[in-house]
């Protein structure tokens, strides 16, 4: 199996894992067979390793809630909705005023030609 996320996710290494990423959702494949989806409850790292606490894992029979992964592992974070709706916005709204510049300059220079 190699799992490579998912277009709503974004690639990082282990070792970019940093206090900030506390809470967000992960997934990543800790081995061959097996395929991880959970929210970071703590991180803790060695120069070589990165260890994942995860909250919505564990408590079934083969399912861990502690992951050792190496600092070049890729995980996979959910992309931020909020970001992704603001970028989505500005570039709405840049749309919106590039369309409307040219109205306006189309009606200027038709008023133009008619006062001449």
């Amino acid at each position: 199996m190699e799992y490579n996320g998912s277009p709503t996710e974004k690639a990082i290494t282990a070792g970019e894992l940093d206090r900030r990423h506390v809470g967000q959702s992960v997934s990543f494949q800790p081995n061959d067979f097996t395929v991880v989806f959970g929210t970071i409850a703590g991180i803790a790292r060695t120069e070589a390793l990165v260890y994942l606490s995860l909250n919505g894992v564990g408590g079934g029979t083969h399912l861990k809630d502690e992951y050792d992964l190496p600092i070049d592992k890729h995980v996979y974070l959910q992309l931020d909705p909020l970001g992704s709706a603001e970028k989505g916005l500005t570039d709405a709204a840049s749309f919106v005023k590039d369309k409307l510049d040219e109205i306006t300059r189309n009606i200027r220079e038709r008023e133009h030609e008619k006062s001449e």
